[in-house]
């Protein structure tokens, strides 16, 4: 093992392992004269019950979705159909983040969480199929957590916990990557150690100096 008491690595997917769909949000948002950031700022408005949260959480379909999330945004100013913004959470593997993966999972437990939709039409938005081939992804981790299929998402702080108790590793020990600030918070305050990736190359610099070895 190595002298990092770091034991496990826990990831999210899009926007980590996929590119982020934000470039595709905001490629949408000037096509169709949008204000800049507008989604963004329409998922994160009461973002532990609107429909984007209850949507991966499994707790509407995805007609009630397009319903919701349309009425949510003509709330701030631009109604935006809410099939529309699943077409848009596809992105593109890194290959830089499989290859770390692989050699983390040599020496490390890794995971993932991921929130997800899983509705007729948007099965598993999130980890929707590339190139690289998601299903040659998921079984490089030893657990995969999706928020569709447990009715559980980040941030709450429960899906951290079920994933170090599935790994066996005290989160104390663990190193949890996402691209967003909300859901880094609660893994910090469980006491991991957190990258919020923004730059993928930078990220992984980040996580070779807490591991003690090279992942590229």
């Amino acid at each position: 093992m190595p002298d990092s008491p770091f034991r496990a690595v826990i990831w999210d997917f899009g926007g980590v392992i996929s590119s982020s769909p934000f470039e595709a949000f905001a490629a949408y948002e000037q096509a169709h004269g949008l204000p800049r950031d507008f989604l963004r700022t329409v998922n994160a408005t009461n973002h532990m019950d609107n429909a984007w949260a209850r949507f991966e959480r499994s707790d509407i379909t995805l007609a009630r979705f397009d319903a919701e999330f349309a009425a949510e945004s003509a709330a701030l100013g631009h109604a935006v159909p809410g099939r529309d913004v699943i077409g848009l959470l596809g992105g593109s593997i890194r290959p830089q983040m499989v290859q770390a993966l692989r050699v983390l999972r040599a020496r490390l437990k890794i995971g993932l969480i991921t929130n997800n939709v899983a509705s007729p039409g948007a099965e598993n938005a999130d980890l929707k199929p590339d190139p690289v081939g998601r299903d040659a992804i998921l079984p490089l981790f030893h657990h995969v957590i999706e928020s569709a299929k447990i009715g559980l998402r980040k941030p709450d702080p429960k899906i951290y916990l079920l994933m170090t108790e599935a790994l066996g590793v005290a989160p104390e020990h663990c190193v949890f990557l996402d691209d967003l600030g909300v859901n880094l918070k609660p893994a910090r305050s469980l006491g991991m150690a957190t990258i919020k990736v923004d730059d993928p190359d930078v990220a992984l610099g980040e996580l070779e100096a807490l591991v003690g070895f090279a992942l590229r």
